[in-house]
């Protein structure tokens, strides 16, 4: 496997991994998707904003979308709504999942400008912003995760990779997602 579909297999698993953990916060009772708890940021609801948030900066950049930290200063409202969230981490990941297809090995190495607002426009490889994009993904999913054992709906299983071994527990997943395995 080269890189770039490895890359391809870790957006995949990111959509798998963030329809798990979405699906349980729709289970969440009344109250509980806004309650203050200990985390980076304060609340389920705080913590999945920012990262469909910084997933949209972050495709920005690697598509050379123009917009930069605007992204989030100015086209970014935070849901009130688990399910309007959820529909729009959908969506950010499945853009993930087509804008890795597309991107090239030659395409990884390639520099793009970031906006990093009083930081200044500093050029990144595109490699290296898939890499931290999945970081902080896995990072701040495994805190939404932590939060969500001290509601009524129970943390989902997130730890798997798509491997042979596991095929028969997410079977059901990999066909409604749409992905042959």
């Amino acid at each position: 496997m080269d890189l770039q579909s490895h890359f391809v297999r870790l957006a995949e698993n990111n959509r798998w991994a963030n329809d798990r953990l979405h699906r349980a916060v729709l289970q969440l009772k009344p109250g509980e998707f806004e309650l203050h708890r200990v985390g980076f940021f304060p609340s389920i609801k705080e913590t999945l904003n920012h990262i469909v948030a910084v997933d949209l900066l972050y495709l920005d950049f690697i598509t050379e979308g123009g917009r930069g930290a605007l992204v989030i200063d100015e086209d970014f409202t935070p849901f009130e709504d688990r399910l309007a969230l959820a529909h729009a981490q959908m969506q950010a990941d499945e853009r993930l999942i087509d804008v890795c297809q597309r991107l090239s090995l030659e395409d990884l190495d390639r520099r793009v400008v970031t906006d990093r607002e009083r930081d200044g426009q500093i050029p990144e490889r595109i490699g290296d912003l898939l890499a931290h994009l999945f970081q902080h993904q896995t990072h701040h999913r495994g805190q939404a995760h932590a939060m969500l054992s001290g509601t009524s709906a129970a943390p989902p299983q997130l730890d798997e990779f798509f491997l042979d071994y596991d095929l028969p527990r997410r079977a059901e997943e990999m066909q409604r997602l749409g992905f042959t395995g």
